[in-house]
């Protein structure tokens, strides 16, 4: 078994002013500009965690609450939320700030599952997480459900 880790230890935040390559003729970020980031940003924090290769399993439903538009800085906040023997959830909270104006819009949130592969490329034990605040035990808690959840709905596609 690898040691556990905290939440801190692989926490990761990445920060990409949007260009005019980034987007459609009236300014509005790609949606697919968007989720690449969010791969990039919820793939190194897998990495970091496991220290091993990872491959993304699934991304869980992404929802764009608020526009993203060129000039704006994209930020990405990821953490893992919870571990299973081989695989990690991920989550990332996704934020554009106005650079001229200094507002920060919650732009979307999404979950990924990772699997750790060895050198071979098959899965491999992953170190669990430990939660040390009450948000990141909340977010633990709802990880395992959407974990079970997600396993459950395989389970029934099997049958």
């Amino acid at each position: 078994m690898r040691p556990s880790k905290t939440i801190g230890e692989s926490k990761t935040i990445i920060s990409t002013q949007m260009l005019p390559s980034d987007a459609n003729p009236m300014g509005n970020v790609h949606g697919g500009t968007i989720l690449k980031q969010v791969d990039v940003a919820a793939g190194v924090t897998a990495l970091r965690h496991a220290r091993m290769n990872t491959v993304t399993a699934s991304i869980d439903r992404m929802d764009f609450y608020n526009p993203v538009f060129v000039g704006n800085l994209l930020t990405l906040k990821a953490s893992v939320n919870y571990c299973g023997k081989t695989s990690m959830e991920v989550g990332v909270r996704i934020e554009a700030e106005d650079l001229k104006t200094g507002k920060v819009t919650h732009t979307g949130s999404c979950y990924l599952t990772y699997v750790a592969l060895d050198d071979a490329g098959r899965p491999t034990e992953v170190p669990d997480v430990i939660p040390e605040t009450r948000e990141e035990k909340s977010r633990w808690e709802a990880g395992r459900k959407r974990r079970d959840e997600r396993l459950r709905l395989i389970d029934n596609k099997h049958e």
